[in-house]
């Protein structure tokens, strides 16, 4: 039988959506209806073909939030999104799709269309399993997500935003406890940048950053609050910042005091990717690990490289700390070719140092055909049967996404009529 290969806005990491042989590819970009958007509620009712971007435009023109933000917003698909589990800068605030998505239309491998409390929305249904779940974050390989309903909270009227400067993760971690304690309830998205990122972004925009006892700091971060009473939201914010100051836990820091500079400010965050395509290839994982963790393991990611008589390697990681989500760039200094031999050397250390942390090697980006190899490793055989049980009740042919997020040596299909 012939596969087909799910796909949107082709933004994945991971090669989730790219055909491995001759499947037929499957795009959604023509499914991109925004139906409505409640605002009694906040359920927004749409296809997965939607650009997330026009999903947050949508929503904020009605006065709401879309729970996802990503740096790749402007191309990704919402169904991308939850077949992947996206994650993104605001997840500690609003939570993961699976406790924003209410309801989701999927077409099984059969030409079945399931209604999983879709049209109509519910915010609470118990009525029957809540089969949506698997499918959030199954890359496809269950069903096409066709349709979504997602619950969009009210668009904050009070934004605080500010960048910090520290001269050691201890301090990281202090200013991180700070900003739990002092912010509670308006605490949203809290992002690390390290000094070598940092340097290579402002190198790429060719502009230095705004305040001279900046340069050359270890570790950055970019701390927002969402609110809904500016004057009670900046004096937490205010609280906050004079008790890091007093407690010597940064270098020194500024505060957004326009929209234009909150944008400037997360223009650096988001372009750390990019910046680091442009200096050569690059390894990317997209890791969980204990956030005391982070700079151990780099590094000894480093020590473990050092002799590597490959290419030249740089080290950039940034990512979303308060989950304990790092974003770990290894870059091959002016090659911009794939190298096999140092693609598995590379993995080889930062599988090991993962797992020795009780870490995981996919936090937001899903599994795709890079990281399936990784499943017997990392879960029991008896989890690992379920999951394939699963898979053969929604797709026993094995046609949706074929190659991709399951082990390739497990018997998927083998069972007793």
């Amino acid at each position: 039988m012939i596969g087909v290969v799910p796909q949107g806005g082709n933004t994945g990491l991971t090669g989730g959506s790219v055909p491995l042989e001759c499947e037929v590819v499957l795009s959604l970009e023509n499914l991109r209806d925004i139906h409505s958007l409640d605002p009694t509620t906040g359920i927004l009712t749409c296809d997965t073909g939607c650009i997330l971007q026009n999903l947050l435009d949508f929503a904020a023109a009605r006065d709401h939030l879309v729970p996802v933000d990503l740096g790749a917003k402007g191309t990704c698909q919402i169904g991308g999104n939850i077949s992947t589990n996206a994650g993104g800068s605001f997840y500690f605030r609003y939570g993961s799709l699976h406790a924003n998505i209410v309801g989701l239309e999927v077409v099984l491998a059969n030409g079945d269309i399931l209604n999983m409390g879709c049209t109509p929305a519910n915010l609470k249904d118990n009525t029957g399993y809540d089969m949506k779940h698997l499918f959030i974050g199954a890359e496809g390989t269950l069903g096409v997500v066709t349709r979504a309903a997602l619950l969009c909270p009210r668009l904050p009227s009070s934004r605080c935003t500010t960048l910090l400067a520290c001269d050691s993760f201890d301090d990281v971690l202090n200013v991180l406890e700070v900003a739990k304690k002092s912010m509670g309830e308006i605490l949203a998205a809290f992002e690390f940048i390290d000094g070598p990122t940092m340097n290579l972004v402002c190198q790429s925009r060719s502009k230095p950053l705004p305040f001279p006892s900046f340069q050359d700091c270890p570790y950055y971060l970019l701390v927002e609050s969402h609110g809904s009473c500016e004057e009670h939201d900046q004096a937490k914010m205010d609280k906050f910042l004079n008790t890091l100051f007093d407690e010597d836990y940064v270098v020194d820091g500024i505060i957004a005091s326009s929209l234009k500079q909150m944008n400037e400010m997360w223009y650096l965050r988001e372009a750390c990717n990019p910046s680091c395509v442009s200096r050569g290839y690059v390894y990317k994982y997209d890791l969980s690990l204990p956030i005391p963790e982070f700079p151990r393991f780099i590094e000894q990611l480093k020590e473990a490289l050092s002799d590597s008589s490959l290419c030249s390697l740089d080290f950039f990681n940034w990512g979303h700390v308060i989950d304990g989500n790092l974003h770990c760039n290894i870059v091959c200094r002016d090659n911009f070719e794939l190298n096999s031999s140092l693609k598995e050397r590379i993995e080889h250390y930062v599988f090991e140092g993962v797992k020795g942390r009780g870490g995981s090697m996919s936090a937001e980006h899903g599994l795709g055909q890079q990281k399936r190899k990784y499943m017997p490793k990392l879960h029991r055989p008896e989890t690992l049967s379920k999951m394939h049980d699963i898979k053969y009740i929604f797709d026993p042919n094995g046609i949706l996404n074929p190659g991709k997020y399951l082990p390739q040596d497990y018997r998927c299909f083998e069972r007793v009529p």
